[in-house]
């Protein structure tokens, strides 16, 4: 019979320069209540440490929940920061790192910014991950081979693991307590804790930010007269127009400035102003279409769904705010 008092696996967490101490610590503390519930039901636990890098360019542990315990973690998490992803420079040592960890067997975990430190090992290419939506567009410049999808708010693929921005990291640590100790003790822990396991997406969350700093004029012309009339009422005719282009050579354009159709750009703005309806106004959602641009509210609510992922009805009763009046 297995001995249950020794660790199943060890979850190593990568410190470096201004990482989310919030992630750090609220992960570390996760997986121990999840070990004391899975002793509970007879399981064992699991090990955590903190890995630091010296000044000698060597890693140790800083932290050590099993002191004295040998071997080396099965599964590397890697935290973001607040004060902005590790430019490449500073990267380069701990991808190093990583990617031997990576290649003597280790899964890599990555929350928020941390995922430019996994990207830098070249291990995400071609594969599908996740951060911060706020890094979007700066992930994409640095890692094009990177297959990024920013509304998904956790993608686990088997051997490399990516969470989307800062509290994600909760969502995080209840697919790896799943994979360690199973799905008892991942739902005992989520109901402590009072983490929601019913599936998340980032794309409930991200705000539309379009691109503004392509340094084509026309187009951004075109963006900043969109904004103004709030994208109502306009053709490609008349988005083209409004750049002196042709209106092939307007489309070809506008998508290699902002990533997207003309038609795409207008569908983002206008539920981005949904949004705000939803959020601080007690409108109707009928109306609610009417005023962004749409006559058809079936067709509004089947779009609002595919783009933030919750229809106009669930988005307002999660996100509302409590002192919205009647407009």
């Amino acid at each position: 019979m297995a001995d249950t008092s020794l660790p199943r696996a060890e979850v190593g967490i990568l410190l470096y320069r201004n990482c989310q101490q919030a992630m750090v610590h609220g992960m570390t503390d996760l997986i121990d209540i999840a070990g004391q519930f899975s002793v509970q039901h007879g399981g064992p636990v699991v090990r955590v440490s903190h890995w630091q890098m010296g000044d000698d360019g060597c890693f140790a542990r800083s932290h050590d929940t099993h002191e004295g315990l040998g071997g080396t973690p099965d599964i590397w998490l890697v935290p973001g920061r607040l004060t902005g992803v590790p430019e490449a420079e500073e990267a380069a040592p701990y991808a190093r790192w990583l990617l031997d960890r990576h290649a003597a067997g280790a899964t890599l975990a990555s929350n928020c910014g941390g995922a430019f430190l996994l990207a830098a090992t070249g291990l995400l290419d071609g594969r599908p991950a996740t951060t911060h939506w706020w890094f979007a567009d700066a992930f994409r410049a640095r890692f094009p081979a990177v297959k990024l999808d920013c509304d998904r708010i956790v993608i686990d693929d088997g051997d490399i693991v990516t969470a989307g921005g800062l509290m994600a990291w909760t969502d995080l640590g209840m697919r790896l307590v799943d994979r360690l100790l199973g799905p008892t003790v991942m739902l005992d822990t989520a109901k402590f804790l009072l983490i929601d396991t019913a599936g998340r997406e980032q794309k409930h969350f991200a705000r539309f930010l379009p691109r503004l700093t392509h340094g084509d004029e026309p187009i951004l012309k075109v963006q900043h007269w969109l904004a103004a009339r709030e994208a109502k009422a306009v053709s490609v005719t008349e988005m083209a127009a409004q750049a002196a282009l042709e209106e092939r050579t307007f489309q070809r354009r506008f998508k290699a400035a902002t990533a997207m159709t003309p038609i795409e750009y207008v569908q983002h703005l206008r539920v981005a102003r949904a949004r705000e309806h939803l959020e601080f106004t007690r409108r109707t959602i009928d109306q609610i279409a009417w005023s962004v641009g749409y006559e058809d509210a079936a067709a509004f609510r089947k779009l609002f769904h595919r783009l933030v992922g919750l229809s106009p009805g669930d988005y307002r009763a999660r996100f509302a705010a409590p002192s919205a009046q009647a407009a």
